[in-house]
């Protein structure tokens, strides 16, 4: 059966540029082909011009430069990884989610082309990371992020019934990078909680530990024993789980969350900790899609 192809949204940013860059190191990892799409309205304007027998408008060719660009760039940088090309009349967070349903893997870059410097995140990377139904990449962080020179991934431990599917990306990401993965779950002691509990009498914070390692035993169990050469690194830490990825982050080539995606449901789906890692992360971040 082929695999399903890496597909990464280039718009000629700078950030569309590093996400490019990332994509192909990915796609020759995996063994995938690689899917370079340009999202753009140009037709409507094209149909416009076609009809008062003008050239074609410089929107498609702007387009058609920024594919043919990205082609080249990629094929420079990894000429055994096989690319295709494709510019869709559409908006660009549509297109990459109409992508996504036959994609391995979705990359963006961290901003798009004409948005601000001083967003954190760009709106199509947001929209495509909060509703695609395949793992979606957003390729953001310093250099060493980037580079990734850490020989280090970093899962952030959800619910078992939640995360089953990032688990296993984290695993399958850490086998073909042969690196560490180093999986952290947060845990805090609720302000009010009352010490009558009997889980609770002996001391409340050591239950909440105990219990986050237990949800890490349970969330690991059969990954582990399905990848047995993956260095595994389990960590429990109190703290708001947010902050500790991101802080973390720093130590790390790819941050990795699990996402709910509940069917029939339309709006964004994203979780306050995956929001701030796409903010604030200082490495490219995946959120990995799971149907609740």
């Amino acid at each position: 059966m082929t695999e399903l192809p890496l597909i990464v949204g280039v718009d000629g940013s700078d950030a569309g540029l590093a996400a490019v860059d990332w994509a192909v190191d990915e796609a020759a990892r995996l063994g995938l082909p690689l899917r370079l799409v340009h999202a753009s309205l140009w037709e409507r304007y094209e149909g416009a011009l076609a009809l008062r027998g003008q050239e074609r408008p410089s929107v498609r060719v702007l387009a058609e430069h920024i594919v043919a660009s990205a082609a080249e760039r990629a094929r420079r940088r990894n000429p055994d990884v096989t690319v295709s090309t494709a510019i869709l009349a559409s908006e660009p967070a549509d297109a990459l989610l109409g992508e996504g349903n036959n994609a391995s893997l979705l990359v963006t870059g961290s901003r798009g082309r004409g948005e601000l410097r001083g967003l954190l995140l760009g709106s199509v990377g947001l929209a495509v990371a909060a509703r695609a139904h395949c793992p979606v990449t957003v390729v953001r962080g310093d250099g060493a992020g980037l580079a990734g020179t850490h020989e280090r991934i970093l899962l952030g431990a959800g619910n078992p019934d939640t995360s089953g599917d990032a688990v296993r990306f984290a695993f399958r990401e850490a086998e073909a990078r042969a690196c560490t993965l180093d999986v952290v779950r947060a845990w805090r002691c609720p302000a009010h909680e009352s010490v009558d509990h009997p889980a609770l009498a002996v001391e409340p914070a050591r239950h909440h530990e105990e219990r986050a390692s237990a949800l890490l035993d349970e969330l690991l169990r059969e990954a582990m024993a399905g990848h047995p050469d993956v260095r595994v690194r389990r960590t429990t830490v109190e703290g708001p789980p947010a902050k500790v990825l991101v802080d973390r982050s720093a130590a790390a080539d790819l941050v990795i969350v699990g996402a709910r995606r509940r069917v029939g449901h339309l709006g964004l789906q994203i979780g306050r900790v995956s929001h701030t890692l796409l903010h604030h992360a200082r490495c490219p971040v995946t959120v990995v899609p799971q149907r609740v």
